[in-house]
């Protein structure tokens, strides 16, 4: 579940995003979200590892889900495009 509502009542807050803003040249929601990977890498979390993480295991129980079913030459990959349903476009 994503909470996408952050209400920040704190004008110190607000002129460190808008300086943010001005120096980096992205918006405040782009500087702020490089501030805090950027504490979170400080703090030992690193958002973007955690990102590629679970990209990595979704992608390997697609394998082991995969090669569960033996014996079925309709399945055998020969390219990306056997990656995926061509009716749904959804992994196969």
């Amino acid at each position: 579940m994503v909470d996408m509502s952050l209400n920040i009542k704190n004008e110190r807050v607000h002129e460190l995003a808008r300086e943010a803003s001005r120096v980096t040249g992205k918006s405040q929601t782009g500087a702020i979200e490089e501030a805090l990977e950027r504490l979170l890498s400080a703090y030992g979390s690193d958002p973007q590892a955690a990102r590629i993480a679970e990209k990595v295991d979704l992608v390997h129980g697609l394998v082991t889900a995969y090669g569960a079913e033996t014996g079925d030459e309709e399945r055998e990959i020969r390219g990306v495009e056997d990656l995926y349903d061509t009716n749904t476009g959804l992994p196969r």
